[in-house]
């Protein structure tokens, strides 16, 4: 039996753009709603992380809880412009945006159809210093491995074999969701499968064939 038809044991994912709603929406509605020139974000993010970004850029070290979402917000809020060629304000900088990124309960109602069916859940999260739903998250998975927690970040391996080591499982018997390209590279890189989410109807349809037997939902037709 090769790995792709071996039985689903667990399945991790991703908590920002996968349990909530797209964070390149929530940046357009914080841009817009700011008066941000969207591009002066854009550069930002490219510069510190992209593919080619080096080590040690203000996201990398606020991913792995080297400095606090205070400093980086200072960082941050430097590069911004507004559509007036004004400063952005650093206060509560990364809680203003977060503020546009809303729950997407077609996910959440996956995660709990798997838990149901028998699959596990856990969650493995790069941290940009916001306050996570704690309590939704102990409902939702049996093990959450944040990157700012355990000094580890994606796409590095190491975070990918701690999170399987705390699931006991092997890569084969995983699956990773995720809608950042380059993470999901990495995961297959190790031998888990992968679904690179791209909107709730089309990971439902993934999932419809990664675990046949996983009950259908009302959402489904919703999410299309």
């Amino acid at each position: 039996m090769s790995p792709s038809d071996a039985a689903v044991r667990a399945v991790i994912f991703d908590y920002g753009g996968v349990l909530t709603t797209s964070g390149r929406a929530a940046i357009r509605s914080w841009t817009r709603q700011e008066g941000v020139r969207p591009e002066t974000y854009s550069a930002a993010l490219k510069e510190w992380l992209s593919r080619s970004a080096p080590p040690g850029t203000p996201i990398h070290r606020l991913e792995l809880g080297e400095i606090g979402a205070a400093e980086f917000n200072a960082l941050l809020a430097a590069r911004l412009r507004t559509t007036e060629d004004g400063p952005v304000s650093p206060d509560g900088l990364l809680g203003r945006i977060f503020a546009h990124m809303r729950p997407e309960p077609v996910m959440h109602d996956l995660v709990r159809r798997l838990r149901a069916h028998g699959v596990r859940t856990a969650l493995l999260s790069n941290s940009w210093g916001n306050a996570y739903p704690r309590e939704l998250l102990d409902e939702l998975f049996e093990d959450a491995v944040i990157s700012g927690e355990v000094g580890l970040r994606k796409p590095d391996p190491r975070i990918y074999r701690l999170a399987l080591d705390r699931l006991g499982l092997d890569a084969d018997q995983v699956v990773f969701v995720d809608d950042g390209a380059p993470n999901v590279e990495a995961a297959e890189h190790l031998g888990i499968r992968c679904v690179l989410h791209t909107g709730a109807a089309d990971t439902l349809a993934r999932f419809a064939e990664l675990v046949p037997a996983l009950p259908p939902t009302r959402h489904h037709q919703e999410a299309r």
